[in-house]
């Protein structure tokens, strides 16, 4: 019997976190924020894995974004994050609500939007795009009942996303502070399944 998405199920805006002993390295201690979901397919964001070969004065000179456009002090220190290992050219931004891009801007939930435009990079550039923000290339995706049969499987755990967890805690942190917020001892958690 396939795994299928249940009625009432909606990870949209939700965190997944990875258990220990998942199997896939890709995916070890990620903390993914939940950006669609359908019974068709989830896409997702890893928001605690940063990219160290790439800053984003670098993204911004590649994607000739940068002439004419001094780079706001704020924003030097941008990281770029390594949001999954599907389709790595592609740019995603995950944002408080404080931005929004006509047309471009997807409203996820109350506390967060994601905007895949160039415009963001611009006003993000200039320091008048949104007051937190995760910059990422790639994204994780999964299609029918393939995310769900994972979670039956062990492979994660959910919980509510909130911006502190996303934007106010330091990337090493994260996966801990998810579990925390669960009640959840990640000295507790072991990477062996086991069998009743």
């Amino acid at each position: 019997m396939p795994d299928a998405p249940t009625e009432d199920l909606d990870l949209t805006g939700k965190l997944l976190i990875a258990m220990p002993g998942m199997g896939d390295p890709r995916f070890e201690r990620a903390v993914i924020y939940i950006c669609a979901y359908s019974d068709e397919a989830a896409m997702g964001l890893i928001v605690n894995r940063t990219a160290e070969d790439l800053t984003f004065q670098d993204l911004l000179k590649q994607l000739d974004i940068a002439s004419g456009i001094e780079l706001a002090p704020s924003r030097a220190r941008t990281p770029i994050y390594v949001g999954g290992p599907v389709e790595h050219g592609r740019g995603f931004v995950l944002h408080s609500t404080d931005y929004r891009s006509e047309g471009a801007t997807l409203e996820v939930s109350l506390s967060f939007g994601m905007t895949a435009t160039v415009d963001i990079l611009e006003d993000m550039a200039r320091g008048t795009g949104p007051r937190d923000a995760i910059l990422a290339l790639g994204y994780s995706g999964w299609g029918p009942g393939q995310l769900e049969g994972e979670i039956t499987r062990n492979g994660w755990l959910t919980c509510d996303a909130t911006p502190e967890i996303v934007f106010g805690t330091g990337n090493a942190d994260k996966w801990t502070k998810a579990l925390d917020s669960l009640g959840v001892d990640p000295r507790l958690l072991s990477g062996d399944a086991g069998h009743a």
